[in-house]
């Protein structure tokens, strides 16, 4: 029995499967929901394992992803965090960047640093950017700086020393002296969460992995323990950020690792299933209770980069976190979004959310203000019959005194107020969706719409609508769709180093010999793994024209018969894509970067059965939907369940399962493919 889990913002996911002992055939997918219990989400975990009917001890593969990072961070929930570093750079986290998104706000004010001035210290140490070591480290201070740490509630210390990327010596011995010092308290070095440069970007994803780790410890400790309990006899994995799973001892060692992870694994469940459909261009939606999450794939291939902000916006510059993300766009927009009105008498959507408890108005929980999910409610498109899965009745009362107040004050019906609250939740999240495809010169013409999550197939084809996607697909096990990608990712790590390399041809043995010791690196990590021998490495690297400041992420072809030159003109390529340009200019290799992954067994996706049943056996009545442009109609309205492969239908019409509602304006046609996911054709 293999299974994952998702904890989201709202509910909490669990994915499993079966497999046969002796033939090796997978069982059916099979899912769970069960709501999110903050802050003890592991009881969340545990709860939809026992709604499955399952015990923790029937599993022999556990995989998990978390919100726990991410939240402690942006809730300030972390610990009492400091900084050690070299002598004359204590002020690096103040300094930061200069990068102002509000250009003209005279009043702007550089975000708050995780350490406080007080609790960042220097020691005498110094090796430069080639990796030399001019001066070591004094170790001399270190005894009455940790008895001032001590005293002052340190939870956890950021080790970080300048050039550490190029040559962690004095980083290293600093880090070795403080754990036998001070051994009950987590350190963290800058050189285990990061070796590519930028002080400030490598000294701020230090701190933060410090400032999250003895959170993320205890939760993941809680976690095995309760799994534990149950007869677990296993050792789960936490997924990462980059899109692969890692034990949960590595988990520990790097917590930020897991700052994006429930995202990124629905993202490389779409890559998966699009290849399996002929669909390798995607555009990717993920719409939960609290948050919409989207990125874009291109001929299958998912973007990973370290170049990744929490809380950055239109005024706030946000803070830099430098550890392999897959590349994703998040805004705070979900079916738990609540709806206001600021002093001006403008509606908003988020982006704050009503979350699990108490939620929208109609689980009549406490809810008093209105949500996403209630406007859907209010307008016809979920059927109050089977929300939530048919386990709770709408609230009506609470979600007409919810709406109440800013119907007075808006002077608008019910209806009409419902109506904007659905325009605004779908206007923030197609701005979203063109900062990862219009803004990157990528048109949206040319890819396919793959919408998931609670409300994704909700809002997948007004959205598309507006960025003339032309097919959107609503794929099998959307609800729990990252859950269920949990299932099809690899152990994986992405080892990135920073060094400045002439790419010439001339330079050919020198960058072999680079990539030759990180795989070295590589497989001395995973040399305790049973699989060992299987470890996949992926080559790639950061370039930049000689002279500019940043770079373009390609795959470095080691093997081809010019490598050099491969590389250079998938370069010119890549950057004339992203910035509409190139150069007759030299060109730099600057982040060596593979990503090694160690193949896990994956649940292969069954053909859904066919029957040759009609399309009308799926029809379960018919109810007034209003489809906001194209007006209030009489929809009918399917068991999407039932619904097999080949079976095509057209608004206006509404296809629900008992977590996904997908509402078909006029016009529209839809069809069911061989895995059961749904493809709306637009044009």
């Amino acid at each position: 029995m293999r299974a994952a889990s998702d904890v989201g913002g709202t509910f909490t996911d669990l994915v499993f499967y079966s497999v046969d002992a002796q033939t090796g055939d997978p069982g059916p997918i099979q899912i769970a929901k069960a709501d999110t219990t903050p802050p003890l989400f592991e009881e969340g975990v545990i709860n939809a394992i026992a709604k499955a009917g399952l015990t923790p001890a029937a599993l022999d593969f556990f995989a998990h992803g978390s919100t726990v990072v991410i939240n402690a961070l942006t809730e300030r929930k972390g610990v009492k965090t400091a900084l050690i570093t070299t002598k004359g750079f204590r002020d690096v986290l103040e300094i930061a960047r200069g990068n102002r998104p509000d250009l003209f706000n005279f009043v702007f004010k550089k975000p708050a640093p995780f350490v406080e001035r007080y609790l960042r210290a220097e020691l005498t140490e110094r090796t430069t950017f080639k990796g030399d070591v001019t001066t070591p480290v004094d170790l001399a201070p270190l005894g009455p700086m940790i008895d001032r740490f001590r005293a002052d509630g340190v939870a956890a210390v950021a080790v970080c020393f300048l050039h550490a990327y190029a040559n962690p010596d004095n980083e290293r011995r600093t880090v070795e002296a403080i754990r036998a010092a001070w051994p009950e308290v987590p350190v963290l070095a800058s050189h285990e969460i990061s070796r590519e440069w930028r002080e400030y970007e490598r000294t701020n994803t230090t701190v933060l992995s410090a400032y999250v780790s003895p959170i993320a410890r205890s939760y993941i400790n809680s976690l095995q323990r309760k799994l534990a309990e149950g007869g677990f006899t296993g050792t789960p994995f936490m997924m990462q950020s980059n899109g692969g799973i890692a034990t949960v001892e590595a988990a520990k060692r790097n917590p930020i690792t897991m700052v994006e992870s429930g995202p990124a694994s629905g993202i490389y469940a779409a890559a998966y299933l699009g290849q399996r459909i002929g669909e390798p261009n995607l555009i990717v939606l993920d719409i939960g209770g609290t948050t919409a999450k989207c990125t874009l794939i291109e001929g299958g291939q998912i973007k990973v980069s370290t170049d990744y902000y929490i809380e950055r916006d239109g005024k706030n510059p946000g803070y830099p976190v430098q550890t392999p993300v897959s590349e994703i766009v998040e805004i705070g927009n979900g079916g738990g979004s609540i709806a206001w009105i600021d002093a001006g008498d403008k509606l908003h959507v988020g982006p704050h959310s009503a979350g699990a408890r108490p939620g929208p108005a109609a689980y009549g929980r406490g809810g008093a203000k209105p949500t996403t999910t209630d406007a859907n409610l209010v307008l016809g498109r979920i059927d109050p019959a089977s929300f939530a899965g048919g386990e709770i009745e709408p609230d009506w009362q609470a979600i007409d005194a919810a709406f109440a107040p800013l119907c007075e004050r808006l002077n608008l019906s019910k209806e009409e107020l419902a109506r904007g609250v659905v325009r605004i939740a779908n206007a923030n999240m197609t701005t979203a969706l063109r900062l990862v495809s219009t803004n990157k010169g990528y048109d949206p013409r040319d890819f396919a719409l793959m919408a998931f999550g609670g409300g994704g197939a909700m809002h997948a084809v007004a959205l598309a609508r507006e960025l003339r996607v032309p097919k959107v697909i609503i794929p099998v096990n959307s609800a729990v769709f990252s859950a269920w990608g949990m299932l099809l990712t690899d152990l994986r790590r992405d080892y990135i180093r920073t060094r400045l390399t002439p790419l010439v041809a001339d330079a050919l043995g020198q960058v072999r010999q680079v990539f030759e010791d990180m795989v070295s690196a590589a497989r001395a990590d995973v040399a305790d793994q049973a699989n060992a021998a299987t470890l996949q490495i992926e080559y790639r690297a950061d370039l930049r024209y000689v002279g500019q400041e940043h770079t373009v992420g390609v795959a470095f072809p080691l093997d081809a018969a010019d490598p050099v030159g491969t590389a250079i003109e998938t370069f010119h390529a890549a950057h004339e894509k992203r910035y509409t340009y190139r150069l007759e200019a030299a060109v730099q290799l600057v982040n060596f970067h593979i990503v090694a992954t160690l193949p896990v067994k994956k649940p292969e996706l069954a053909d859904r059965a066919v029957t040759g049943v009609a399309v009308e056996a799926c029809v379960i009545g018919r109810r007034t939907v209003d489809f906001d442009e194209d007006g209030e109609h009489e929809a009918t309205i399917y068991h999407g369940l039932k619904m097999e492969p080949g079976m095509t239908l057209s608004g206006p019409a509404v296809i629900q399962e008992p977590a996904v509602t997908l509402p078909i304006p006029p016009g529209i046609r839809v069809e069911v493919d061989r895995f059961g996911s749904y493809h709306v054709h637009l044009q």
